[in-house]
């Protein structure tokens, strides 16, 4: 690689990566300095281990290049492989790549087994430093960034697998479903009311398929608007626009050999599905403001409340992108049609808002079971799950009354009163409300209800501080 191709690459460096050069040589720090400037990294010198040592208590550093000997006429490389291993010791995740005029393949062998990434001859050539400088630098990013999703993903499958429940014939049956698909590469495409679990059965697909090991990545698409949508999903470039300070990697990128969970999928607009269903479809995307093409291997998992079907009929989702993301379809039912979970998951969910809250297990009269067996549920889980949260702050040491569960046995019309006295701010922002309850969260149908385009109502809900409804 060439020192121009390093100086183009280095624009698109997410920050100014620093690099410890540790030798005794003036010159040969100079030299460094001026070759690491022109490829775009800062650089910190240290005359001696002991002064490596301290600059690294001081800060961070992408790389190390340390030289095998400080001593006047010392040539073993002691001083610098014991430089090594402690460095190894102290700062695992840095790369250290060793330096000598003193070249040997048993000096080399033990660099790397004190801890070194990589070997480096001096005189040096360029393009050999500035390789396995990058190389290096990219390679440790990438593992640090793997253990952070991997931790996090543990964390979140732990979560997610609490409370499922499927002892109702429509859930058996989605189970046997999701258990015939989740070894596959298939993409799916996750179908229901808001609140039914769509998130959690995501998950679930993710953990039973060969990917499991690899990062499990979610974007609320509902929640991106449109300036976003292509620097959330595919990065940016530092410079790309007037905020981006840094680069930033996209979360198709960040998933690569994972699986990539687009939830509220039917929110997206018109205009950025073809950048979305190329990614899909070949692999392939552009960071936005660069050149570069990058390439992923990602399976996809979609879920949506909206009729993409109807979607497509009226123009306003593309169906080729319906037909790469519908290659298996799973409707996820209501909670009205599983009673047989209303009362297990709802005896799950007390338990978990007690153990919150620092109350006692209350009893589930058989007044309370009636009124959940009972309740139509339109807000499906997410409701059950708020509503036992309140009855475990508002039910008593022993028992609950059904009264505690604040069940709405209805959707009550929205009442305005003294609208007429309202500022206009309080009225838009009343109004915008209304619509978001009305359909549920559906961007896309709360502007039609507004008459007014979905950027306009993006705008709208950032200046009120709204937004539609989680997803599930």
């Amino acid at each position: 690689m060439t020192d121009a191709s390093h100086s183009a690459a280095s624009a698109d460096r997410a920050s100014v990566d620093r690099v410890l050069v540790v030798d005794d040589q003036t010159d040969v720090c100079e030299a460094l300095r001026l070759l690491l400037k022109v490829a775009g990294y800062a650089m910190t010198a240290a005359a001696s281990p002991e002064r490596a040592l301290t600059e690294l208590e001081r800060g961070e550093f992408a790389a190390a290049l340390v030289d095998m000997n400080y001593s006047q006429d010392t040539t073993s490389g002691g001083e610098g492989l014991a430089l090594i291993e402690r460095i190894a010791a102290r700062w695992p995740e840095l790369p250290v790549i060793a330096m000598t005029a003193w070249a040997s393949i048993d000096l080399a062998v033990e660099a790397m087994r004190m801890g070194a990434a990589d070997f480096i001859e001096k005189p040096w050539q360029n393009a050999r430093v500035l390789s396995v400088l990058e190389s290096r630098i990219a390679l440790g990013r990438s593992r640090r960034g793997e253990r952070r999703l991997g931790a996090a993903q543990a964390l979140m499958m732990d979560e997610a697998d609490a409370g499922f429940v499927a002892e109702s014939a429509p859930m058996r049956r989605l189970i046997q479903e999701l258990t015939w698909i989740a070894d596959s590469d298939a993409n799916v495409l996750l179908l229901g009311e808001n609140g039914t679990g769509k998130t959690l059965l995501a998950h679930r697909l993710h953990q039973g398929s060969p990917r499991r090991e690899r990062p499990f990545v979610r974007v609320d698409v509902g929640g991106l608007t449109p300036s976003l949508f292509e620097a959330e999903l595919f990065g940016h470039v530092r410079g790309a626009y007037t905020d981006a300070r840094q680069d930033r990697v996209g979360r198709f990128e960040l998933a690569d050999g994972g699986t990539l969970f687009l939830d509220e999928i039917g929110n997206l607009p018109l205009e950025q599905q073809p950048k979305l269903l190329r990614a899909i479809e070949d692999g392939e995307f552009e960071r936005l403001g660069a050149s570069r093409t990058q390439r992923v291997d990602v399976r996809v998992i979609a879920a949506t409340n909206a009729d993409l079907t109807g979607e497509v009929a009226a123009g306003r989702f593309r169906r080729d992108l319906l037909y790469r993301l519908n290659v298996f379809q799973i409707v996820v039912p209501p909670l009205r049609e599983r009673r047989d979970d209303i009362l297990p998951l709802a005896r799950y969910y007390l338990a978990a808002a007690c153990r919150r809250y620092r109350r006692p297990l209350p009893h589930l009269g058989n007044d309370v079971e009636r009124a959940l067996l009972d309740h139509t549920w339109p807000g499906n889980v997410r409701e059950l799950a708020h509503a036992m949260e309140r009855a475990a702050l508002l039910g008593g040491d022993r028992r609950i009354g059904a009264d505690a569960l604040r069940l709405q046995s209805a959707a009550a019309p929205v009442a305005w009163p003294g609208l007429e006295s309202m500022k206009l701010e309080d009225a838009e922002a009343l109004l915008l409300r209304d619509a978001l309850e009305r359909h549920r969260g559906n961007l896309q149908r709360a502007a039609e209800q507004l008459g007014i385009t979905r950027q306009s109502l993006y705008r709208r809900l950032e200046k009120h501080g709204l937004r539609g409804d989680e997803p599930g």
